[in-house]
């Protein structure tokens, strides 16, 4: 009837009520005779179920009585060998368990959500999750913590960042450079830079590709997600290349990006996740020259308290540490 942790609990209680009265205060039922009543039920015996709490038989007695007083029933028939449940007795067992049951529930899930094991994590997105360390750390925290509800937003860094200061979101995952003195951050991988290009272009003939190479034609680059850094990126590249580019602003998802490059109007910048999108017609390739890798960091609130965020971060650093030192 009882549980292991009540029953500890009208233990300690019961112990600390050596030294005051056993009598329920003035309209007000304790939860220690509960437990007590309960624990007396399930061994219809003072003195075992005394010794099952760790305190005296007279204790457990003398409150007993004295819930009985209060509430102006008889729970117990008093027998030589032992004690009955009376039928009013034994109704009043079956609702105090069923109580005591929820109450047991809500302690256990109070302490589940406090360290992160059960709630919600928002996270905001600004590229594919269908592959690569992302989609890896999702999986594995989906596979830690099951009972954590994962809500997923994409959008462009500046907006998944604008969320993060509003609570709206735990976290978000951008493209450097962050913009965000407010928040705290940190960066968790990098990947190279590619170039997708319709499957019928004539570079995909090239194992890599130059910007020099690439700077006649038209870079697809989205409004949204990492776009914006994107854009900067390839105008400092191709200007350095002594040519002009031409861009054009897309407002639309990746995968409708992807099946335009593959429709051959044009070609667009990408993090080596891409390739794990499954969309025919594009191949992908390095660029040789370029220098530097496009770098992903985790943007969050300093006043977020979420538990389950934190569970994330631990588990995203240390994913960091390790693809680092493999």
């Amino acid at each position: 009837m009882a549980t292991v942790a009540m029953r500890r609990h009208a233990q300690k209680s019961g112990r600390e009520a050596r030294v005051g009265k056993t009598a329920p205060s003035s309209g007000r039922i304790s939860l220690v005779s509960l437990m007590q009543v309960l624990v007396v039920a399930e061994y219809l015996n003072f003195r075992h179920a005394a010794h099952a709490l760790g305190v005296t038989q007279s204790s457990v007695s003398a409150r007993i009585k004295a819930l009985e007083e209060a509430l102006g029933i008889l729970l117990f028939e008093r027998r030589h060998r032992g004690v009955r449940l009376t039928e009013v007795g034994r109704q009043f067992v079956v609702e105090v368990s069923a109580g005591i049951a929820h109450l047991d529930l809500a302690i256990k899930t109070a302490g589940a959500a406090s360290s992160g094991v059960v709630g919600h994590l928002a996270i905001g997105l600004i590229s594919s999750i269908s592959g690569g360390f992302l989609a890896n750390l999702r999986a594995r925290f989906r596979e830690t913590y099951p009972d954590v509800e994962q809500i997923v937003v994409e959008g462009p860094s500046a907006q998944t960042i604008s969320l993060v200061r509003d609570g709206k979101l735990d976290v978000a995952f951008v493209l450097e450079p962050v913009d965000a003195p407010d928040c705290h951050s940190k960066r968790l991988w990098s990947e190279p830079f590619l170039i997708a290009l319709p499957a019928d272009h004539p570079l995909v003939v090239n194992e890599s590709v130059s910007w020099l190479d690439l700077a006649p034609n038209t870079f697809l680059i989205r409004t949204g997600g990492a776009g914006p850094q994107l854009f900067e990126h390839v105008v400092c590249r191709i200007v350095e290349c002594g040519k002009s580019p031409h861009i054009r602003r897309c407002d639309v998802e990746r995968d409708t990006l992807m099946h335009m490059i593959a429709a051959g109007e044009g070609v667009a910048p990408a993090s080596e996740t891409a390739k794990h999108m499954s969309v025919s017609g594009i191949a992908f390739r390095p660029i040789a020259d370029e220098v530097e890798q496009a770098r992903f960091s985790a943007v969050w609130s300093p006043h977020n308290r979420n538990p389950a965020l934190k569970n994330l971060l631990d588990m995203a650093i240390a994913m960091s540490r390790s693809a680092r030192s493999a």
